[in-house]
């Protein structure tokens, strides 16, 4: 069994037993969360879906298993000095959240360009928030050096045998509600979540495909099974598991357990998002996306194959989650911009309300423009964003404005 005293350098792996373990430790805490059958993203990507609602916990994220397990195992003593762990969101919510419950002090060392918003969520669950260090690696080092200055204990967010173990409490779950899933799709950052996932699932269903997901731009995982060096590739929708490379604990145990590791692009992520959102009517974030984002772009590999997906949390910037519909409208030739050059003369631009109009289409913004323009003096141009029904309807109006001899042209890559 794992021993607290050891747990931010224990290396004598990580077991079943250790699972169970922490499945029995938070339970009565840690609600189980519900894992449906996806009927209609079933029918869309041709598998058998099956989803885990980890983000339904108190933090909106399945972060909460593994930091409280974590904290649970802590001695007396450690309890009193307090924790500390590197952290711009989930695990660092999740510890701050049952540290305060639990009377812990609790220290969350962030980057300097942590969010506001992420800063303030985790000083009002209840942790002293620090924030130092330009990128991840430099926090993570300034919280092992606190940790060691203040006697405090470092809860690492993957690699640490007990947040593993708290992490695979999941895989108990869903294999409890659907015993016979053929797959398991799991996002992968650091490799916790996978580690404890594939350690449990493994034991209970010996067949399962354990495959891990990740964003294109931050394959750590992928990178290590195929001996790549890291290239910087910009910014992820995934943001939860834009991690460098993959913890030392957890690629011994994705190197025995893990069955593949699949990589989706940013646009198949948004995509995911949507449809979670639409279809399913829950809030995901980009990481919790990437499972989906897989059965997307990977449908014959899973096609006719009962799949489970864990969608592990929901906490997405409210803004960006306005614009990624709002793009999925205008991907779908629900919003659109038009174009359209009209003579400069009175009732010209009721004639173009009036077919909009008539044709059932929704008019949302207009500008008309007469001096910013490269037509001649008597001529004009409107942008106008509309709405419709679907692409066949803004068909239908895009036809009668022509015909009633406007030059209409249509630009859907807009800044929403």
């Amino acid at each position: 069994m794992i021993n607290g005293k050891n747990m931010s350098n224990n290396l004598v792996g990580l077991s079943f037993e250790d699972i169970k373990d922490a499945a029995k430790k938070i339970h009565g805490v840690i609600d189980d969360t519900p894992t449906n059958h996806a009927i209609t993203l079933s029918k869309i990507t041709g598998a058998e879906v099956y989803i885990k609602f980890e983000n339904r916990h108190f933090t909106a994220s399945f972060k909460e298993r593994g930091a409280l397990n974590a904290l649970l195992s802590l001695s007396p003593k450690q309890r009193q000095k307090g924790v500390i762990a590197a952290s711009a969101g989930n695990h660092g919510q999740g510890l701050a959240y049952h540290g305060s419950r639990l009377g812990i002090p609790t220290t969350i060392a962030m980057p300097l360009g942590t969010p506001f918003i992420k800063i303030t969520n985790t000083k009002a669950l209840g942790a002293e928030v620090v924030q130092i260090g330009k990128t991840f690696d430099e926090t993570a080092n300034a919280a092992l050096e606190i940790a060691k200055s203040k006697d405090l204990t470092l809860v690492h967010p993957f690699d640490n045998f007990l947040v593993m173990a708290g992490q695979g409490t999941i895989a108990i779950e869903v294999l409890k509600d659907v015993p016979d899933l053929d797959f398991l799709l799991v996002s992968v950052g650091g490799g916790g979540l996978i580690s404890g996932v594939a350690t449990a699932a493994k034991a209970i269903k010996p067949d399962i495909q354990i495959i891990g997901v990740q964003s294109e731009r931050f394959p750590s995982l992928y990178r290590a099974f195929n001996n790549e060096d890291y290239t910087a590739q910009g910014s992820t929708l995934a943001e939860g598991i834009a991690v460098k490379t993959i913890g030392k604990k957890n690629i011994i145990i994705c190197n025995e357990l893990v069955d593949d590791i699949l990589l989706v692009g940013e646009e198949e992520i948004e995509k995911a998002i949507v449809m979670l959102m639409t279809v399913e009517k829950t809030v995901s974030e980009g990481a919790g996306a990437c499972p989906l984002a897989a059965l997307i772009r990977y449908p014959e590999m899973f096609k006719g194959k009962k799949v489970g997906i864990v969608v592990t949390g929901g906490n997405i910037d409210t803004r960006l989650l306005a614009s990624i519909l709002m793009r999925s409208l205008v991907r779908d030739g629900r919003i659109t911009r038009l174009r359209i050059e009209l003579p400069d003369i009175p009732g010209a631009l009721s004639i173009i309300s009036s077919i909009i109009g008539n044709q059932g289409g929704n008019i949302i913004d207009v500008s008309h423009h007469r001096l910013f323009t490269e037509l001649p003096a008597k001529e004009t141009y409107s942008n106008i964003t509309l709405e419709t029904r679907d692409a066949q309807h803004l068909q239908d109006i895009l036809g009668e404005l022509r015909e009633e001899g406007f030059v209409v042209n249509v630009n859907r890559n807009i800044e929403m």
